[in-house]
């Protein structure tokens, strides 16, 4: 079914109809983002629609969480079909849509046991309570450190954004949670040194987090050769290793999980954003040996409820079922090609191309003032929807659904934006 179908079949409610207010809007919605001067009311497939009727193609996806796009017909029938049956009970009790979808992941990946919560931050935010508690427990560490990278991002929560090694996302936070060290990505020196280092006294370092490709970093990908060397350590150490999934996961990159692109496997990692397609939802997945939690020592009202257990596991099952990770193979490969050539119509602004799938970096040369934003605006004009990865990377990050057409004219329109910018 076309984008242009789906949008055919939606009706606007009379609420949704009633012109929109920014000024509304911005007295009773706290200031947390910086937003466009945009209001989005209604999508079909890669396709969205403003206000004022105006169509763009999304780019964006949520940021890499519309896997399935916009009003895909399977996640209308799932969300239908569950707040008809039931949509949320306690945790209390056992909850047949839950066991599912942790079975779907058990059978899908390298983990063996799951949590679910509402966000990637909640998943992060449970991998380091996890590791803290394996760290007491099993490793016999007094106090333990947990390493993460410079440019990382784990999260908005005060553990998470502790996690995350970026001091823009602390400031003014202050005290920080305790126990966090940084290093370079991608340095094996680096993080040798930092474990040397820090075993000592009553303080050693009890796991790493790291992204298998930093995405608010850059869009930066994790190097095959780092990574494998860092499970030698972890193996030999007892250190666990930790893989933030929350942007990479759920099929982004081309394969189901990032880890795969690696060659080797963490012993836990967290998802969110594409597993439900847009739906809240979060994961912590690990192996059996580091699943110390008992009952009552981690919790979620709402997470893995029947509602968002059912949604995702009917996006689960559609990536699955219409081979959706041949297209982000595809796909990528075709944006990415048309990115370097149009990196290389403009060498003194556009400095590098990268990406896995269907997460796609373009980085401007640091010492121009043209700054990602600037690019993002002009696309915006043209009718296409981007997002910066930091203020110098332009991130591309469409449905996973994305055709090639669509691709094409998204190219065409980010090289008449980048004309507009650079005259």
């Amino acid at each position: 079914m076309s984008s242009e179908t789906l949008v055919q079949q939606t009706t606007n409610s009379p609420e949704a109809e009633k012109a929109f207010s920014k000024e509304n809007f911005d007295q009773a919605v706290m200031s947390t983002y910086g937003r466009f001067p945009l209001a989005l009311e209604k999508g079909a497939g890669s396709l969205v629609w403003d206000t004022e009727g105006k169509q763009y193609l999304d780019f964006v996806a949520g940021i890499a969480t519309c896997t399935l796009g916009h009003a895909h017909p399977v996640m209308i029938e799932a969300v239908t079909k569950q707040i008809q049956k039931l949509h949320h009970v306690s945790n209390l009790y056992y909850i047949p849509e839950q066991g599912e979808l942790a079975q779907w992941l058990i059978e899908h990946s390298c983990g063996e046991r799951v949590f679910f919560c509402n966000s990637g931050a909640e998943a992060n935010e449970g991998a380091i309570k996890l590791a803290r508690k394996y760290a007491h427990t099993v490793l016999e560490i007094e106090k333990p450190i947990i390493v993460t990278a410079n440019a990382s991002f784990h999260g908005r929560t005060l553990a998470t954004i502790t996690a995350t090694g970026q001091p823009k996302y602390q400031k003014n936070f202050n005290p920080l949670v305790p126990g966090f060290h940084y290093v370079p990505y991608n340095d094996i020196r680096a993080m040798e040194d930092i474990i040397s280092e820090l075993d000592e006294g009553d303080y050693r370092v009890g796991a790493i987090l790291l992204e298998p490709l930093q995405g608010e970093g850059g869009v930066r990908p994790g190097d095959v050769a780092y990574f494998q060397k860092l499970r030698q350590i972890c193996d030999e150490t007892g250190i666990l290793l930790i893989f933030d999934e929350v942007q990479v996961g759920m099929g982004r990159t081309g394969k189901l999980w990032g880890y795969e692109h690696l060659g080797m496997e963490p012993d836990i990692f967290t998802s969110a954003k594409g597993l439900g397609g847009g739906i809240p939802i979060g994961a912590l997945i690990s192996k059996k040996f580091c699943d110390v939690f008992q009952p009552g020592e981690h919790a979620s009202t709402f997470g893995g409820n029947p509602f968002v257990c059912g949604v995702a596991l009917s996006v689960c099952q559609t990536l699955e079922q219409e081979n959706i990770l041949a297209n982000v193979v595809e796909r990528g490969a075709q944006l990415r090609a048309g990115l370097h050539n149009i990196a290389a119509q403009y060498p003194q602004y556009i400095n590098e191309v990268r990406g896995w799938g269907l997460i796609s970096g373009m980085e401007l040369h640091p010492e121009i003032s043209l700054v990602a934003g600037d690019i993002v605006k002009a696309a915006m004009d043209e009718g296409l929807l981007l997002v910066p990865a930091g203020p110098k990377v332009v991130r591309f990050v469409p449905p996973l659904i994305v055709t090639a057409q669509e691709v094409k004219i998204a190219l065409q329109k980010l090289d008449k934006a980048i004309a507009t910018v650079t005259k």
